[in-house]
C-alpha cells in the first residue's frame, strides 16, 4: 500500500497536536478526517475560538468532526463511514473500545513522556516538577486502561536546569510530529515489534501525571529551595504557580510566579515563606534551607512583570 493510499483519522485539539497533523499532511498521508473538541467560549468576552488543530483542519480544507459524545451511535457511524485504516491521537480524550478498536491498523497515540512514566494528563508538568533530568515522547497503542498500551518507538529528550514546561513543551511538539510521521512510515512498511509496558524498565515504580488543577498550583514554602524551584518551573508559563502577598493596606494579593532564582542562604531561623524584600528591586521567600529569589510575576489584572517593576506599583506589608 502507498502513503497515499493509507486512510487515517486523526485525533487532536491543543497546539501541542498541530504538529503531528502538519507532519502528516506535509509528508504525503491521506488524512481523511479530523477529530477535534467542540468548540467553547473563551475570555473575557466569552467569544467562541477554534481549538488550534481545527483552525488548521480548515486551513487544509480537511473534513472536520467535534462529537460531543464519542458513544454517540451517529457520531460512530459518521466515523464509520470515512473507512479508516489508522486512527492518531495526540492530545485529545479518552477513546470507548468501540472507536479505537475500529480501523484495521488500530489507533496509536503520541504521549509526551518516557512510558510507563508518567501517565495520565501532565506528564511534561510532572516531569518538570519533579526534577527529572530527561524525559521523551512515546507512541503506543491503544487498549484499556489509560496509557497503557504496547509501545511502539520512544524519543528520549534531556531537560536543562533552567528549563520550564514551554521550553520543554515546544522541544517535544516539534520532535513528536517527527515521531508520527516514522510510526506511520513503520506501520505502513510492517516493520513493528510493540513492548509490552510491563516488561520495560521501571514499570514496577513508574509514577502518575495526574491533571493539574488550580488548587495543585500553590506554592508550599516549606519545601527545600530546588523542589519550589522546581515547582515554579513546572507550571511556568501555564498555569503558573500562585502564592499570596500582603499589602501595606493588609490585603491578600495572590499572584502568579514564572520565574525564580535559587539563592543558596542559611536561614534556620526564618519561618518558610516569610518574604524578604527592600522594598524596592528585591523580592524573594524563605524556603527551608534558603531563600527564593522572584524574577518574574504576575498581579491578578496586570501584566508580566520583573520583581522590580512590581515593588514599584505594590506595597508590601513591613510585617509580610
Amino acid at each position: 500500500m502507498k502513503k497515499e493510499e493509507l486512510r487515517i483519522v486523526y485525533m487532536g485539539t491543543p497546539e501541542f497536536a498541530v504538529e503531528s497533523l502538519k507532519c502528516l499532511v506535509e509528508g504525503g498521508y491521506h488524512v481523511v478526517g479530523v477529530l477535534t473538541m467542540p468548540d467553547k467560549p473563551a475570555g473575557r468576552g466569552q467569544k467562541v475560538r477554534y481549538s488550534p488543530v481545527k483552525q488548521y483542519a480548515l486551513e487544509q480544507g480537511l473534513t472536520l468532526l467535534q462529537p460531543a459524545n464519542l458513544k454517540d451511535p451517529d457520531f460512530q457511524a459518521e466515523l464509520k463511514a470515512l473507512q479508516a485504516d489508522l486512527q492518531i491521537v495526540v492530545a485529545f480524550r479518552m477513546l470507548p473500545e468501540a472507536v479505537w478498536n475500529m480501523p484495521r491498523f488500530g489507533t496509536f497515540n503520541l504521549h509526551a513522556s518516557l512510558l510507563p512514566q508518567y501517565r495520565g494528563a501532565a506528564p511534561i508538568n510532572w516531569a518538570v516538577i519533579n526534577g527529572d533530568r530527561e524525559t521523551g515522547i512515546t507512541t503506543f497503542f491503544l487498549e484499556h486502561g489509560m496509557d497503557t498500551g504496547k509501545v511502539i518507538q520512544q524519543v528520549h529528550v534531556p531537560i536543562g536546569e533552567a528549563d520550564n514546561v514551554g521550553d520543554v513543551h515546544d522541544r517535544l511538539m516539534l520532535l513528536g510530529g517527527k515521531l508520527v510521521l516514522e510510526t506511520v512510515d513503520a506501520i505502513l512498511a510492517g516493520n513493528l515489534k510493540p513492548i509490552a509496558q510491563s516488561e520495560m524498565q521501571g514499570a514496577e515504580n513508574s509514577l502518575l501525571a495526574p491533571k493539574i488543577f488550580k488548587d495543585t498550583c500553590r506554592i508550599n514554602w516549606s519545601q527545600s529551595t530546588a523542589q519550589v524551584y522546581n515547582f515554579v518551573r513546572g507550571l511556568s508559563p501555564y498555569p503558573a504557580a500562585r502564592t499570596t502577598l500582603i499589602s501595606a493596606k493588609g490585603e491578600e494579593v495572590e499572584v502568579k510566579i514564572y520565574e525564580t532564582r535559587k539563592v543558596l542562604d542559611d536561614l534556620k531561623k526564618v519561618e518558610p515563606g516569610t518574604v524578604i524584600s527592600d522594598g524596592k528591586n528585591s523580592l524573594a521567600f524563605a524556603t527551608t534551607d534558603g531563600l527564593l529569589e522572584i524574577v518574574e510575576l504576575q498581579q491578578a489584572g496586570k501584566k508580566r512583570m520583573s520583581a522590580g517593576d512590581f515593588l514599584r506599583g505594590f506595597h508590601l506589608d513591613q510585617q509580610n
